[in-house]
């Protein structure tokens, strides 16, 4: 019985860690999309949206219909995740990406759990130990030297301020999922999500651009592979992980995303951290895990 239990945490490991992995190259289609064809973040956000849209719908269509069926009192939460978790956070990370750089723009977007916590604590009546205002000064320092703080007179600010957007996007889309995953499952509330969000980045296009990305198939190969690995993909990898790991050690797992991009930012783009934004990665990562490991003791001591 404890094998068992064993080997189904070591595949909920290795699930998000394949999850963190996709989720990783993401930097790259953003990039390459706006290099090679010129496609803005608009346009990237837009089209990963369709994308994974179209393949849900699909999917659930013909084989998990009562996943699209939902209650009207749910629609606002729905609308929200829609709006802010689907719609802002793809156009903020891509533009983050593309300003800021790959490796920059992932660590900022990893201040996420900064956020939620924050507003766990302002809003929800949840407790701020020290525990975790350690972990947030970590996350908040390790963030600050990623952007570059001590080059006060070249910092990026544009590119810093997308990054920590990105960061409260992800942020909310995390606390929307949290309530709407008690009544859905993921597919459903992803599916719509993206049906409330499609809308919102619909308006924020420039649609001559749409149809040239139409009609160019390099751009449309990209878009497609973008659609089903990073975002359908990894989902189904993270959803199959939380099924088998409690949500604290998923969400310090997934950590191994940053890790992933910074790296293939060096390997790929020929980005390069200066020793200062090293350390920054690396104390944004380690206070994400003090977070998560921090969030999972107090759990089980509460269920002993």
């Amino acid at each position: 019985m404890r094998s068992k239990a064993s080997h189904r945490h070591i595949q909920g490991y290795l699930c998000v860690l394949g999850a963190a992995t996709l989720w990783g190259t993401l930097g790259l289609f953003y990039t390459g999309l706006n290099r090679r064809y010129s496609v803005s973040p608009q346009a990237i956000a837009f089209f990963r949206a369709c994308i994974a849209l179209l393949m849900l719908l699909i999917a659930l269509g013909c084989f998990r219909r009562d996943q699209l069926r939902i209650h009207r009192r749910d629609l606002p939460l729905l609308v929200l995740q829609g709006v802010i978790g689907i719609a802002a956070f793809y156009l903020v990370y891509a533009s983050a990406v593309l300003v800021a750089g790959m490796s920059v723009a992932v660590v900022l977007m990893y201040t996420a759990p900064v956020w939620v916590t924050l507003f766990a604590w302002r809003f929800l009546q949840e407790g701020l130990d020290h525990y975790k205002v350690i972990a947030l000064i970590g996350t908040m320092l390790g963030a600050a030297l990623v952007a570059q703080v001590y080059h006060l007179g070249s910092l990026n600010y544009p590119g810093v301020a997308l990054g920590l957007a990105s960061g409260i996007c992800y942020g909310c889309y995390s606390i929307f999922n949290k309530y709407a995953l008690r009544t859905y499952s993921p597919w459903t509330v992803l599916i719509w999500a993206l049906i409330f969000g499609l809308p919102v980045l619909a308006w924020a296009q420039n649609w001559h651009e749409i149809r040239q990305v139409l009609l160019t198939p390099g751009a449309l190969l990209w878009l497609a592979v973008m659609g089903f690995g990073p975002t359908l993909g990894a989902g189904v990898l993270y959803a199959a992980g939380l099924a088998r790991l409690p949500a604290s050690i998923a969400s310090i797992v997934v950590a191994f995303e940053p890790v992933v991009a910074s790296v293939l930012a060096f390997l790929v783009l020929g980005e390069r951290l200066e020793v200062g934004q090293v350390i920054g990665a690396v104390i944004t990562v380690m206070s994400i895990a003090l977070l998560g490991g921090h969030d999972l003791i107090a759990k089980r001591s509460n269920h002993g």
